[in-house]
């Protein structure tokens, strides 16, 4: 059965975790379906992404089980090789979605725990139901967060908060992960709050959008503060006067909404 699904529908990529019996846990099948779908969509000319899951809850974390066999490996042979540039496939779960040069915004329910968690992390906007329950879940099971966490968390959230759901493992509501920073909003239908986002920046200048996306990655990259002033200036200036932002012009001025080639 697929895990993942992914479709396109005016410019905005739809991609769902669809292994809802196990409130989306995510199993080697999924990571890797989870990372194919986020390397389709890099290529692909979507504008937008919004990333959800099937079901009662979003992601109840890495499925424990089907891990299991894993058991007897060594785990420096598992863990440690560099499969996707500077990750390996399990960080790829949530990075890849850093590397996606447009946006994408996660529809977060139910339950969001462990890999889940970070794989909504790697989202550049989270929406959260009131009613979603977050947790860094790693320690209950004598581990760390070692899927991107530490490279995502620390751009969001200060570092007792980051200490304390590490430490503890346990469960916050979404009210308190948007007054820590790691959920942007909440609605009451989650996904329909992520669609509407998502048309908004559809409806955007294109090269625009993905200049922006790659300029705040170079900000929160640690960057010297001469470079991202030099790549400001150096993608401005690869904007100004182009097709999408000529179109976005005219379509001010004749009252309509711009249509991007």
């Amino acid at each position: 059965m697929a895990r993942v699904s992914v479709s396109y529908d005016s410019h905005i990529a739809h991609v769902t975790l669809t292994r809802s019996d196990k409130m989306n846990a995510v199993d080697d099948d999924m990571i890797h379906a989870i990372i194919a779908a986020g390397q389709e969509i890099a290529a692909s000319d979507a504008r937008a992404v919004v990333l959800s899951g099937e079901g009662k809850g979003f992601c109840a974390g890495l499925d424990v089980m089907s891990f299991g066999a894993m058991a007897g490996a060594d785990p420096q042979e598992l863990i440690m090789p560099r499969s996707h540039g500077d990750t390996n496939r399990w960080q790829e779960v949530a990075l890849v979605w850093r590397r996606v040069p447009v946006p994408v915004i996660a529809a977060l329910h139910g339950v969001c725990y462990g890999a889940g968690f970070q794989l909504a992390l790697g989202a550049d906007i989270r929406i959260a139901t009131p009613d979603t329950k977050l947790s860094v879940m790693e320690m209950k099971w004598g581990l760390i967060p070692d899927m991107g966490g530490m490279v995502l968390l620390p751009q969001l959230a200060r570092s007792d908060v980051i200490r304390q759901l590490t430490y503890t493992a346990l469960p916050i509501s979404a009210d308190q992960a948007r007054d820590w920073g790691l959920v942007t909003s909440l609605a009451d239908d989650a996904h329909a709050a992520a669609l509407e986002l998502a048309t908004e920046i559809a409806g955007k200048s294109p090269s625009a959008i993905r200049a922006a996306k790659r300029l705040i990655a170079l900000a929160e990259s640690g960057a010297s503060r001469e470079d991202v002033l030099l790549a400001e200036s150096r993608e401005q200036a690869a904007l100004v006067g182009k097709a999408d932002q000529m179109e976005i012009i005219a379509a001010s001025m004749q009252k309509r909404a711009p249509v991007f080639k």
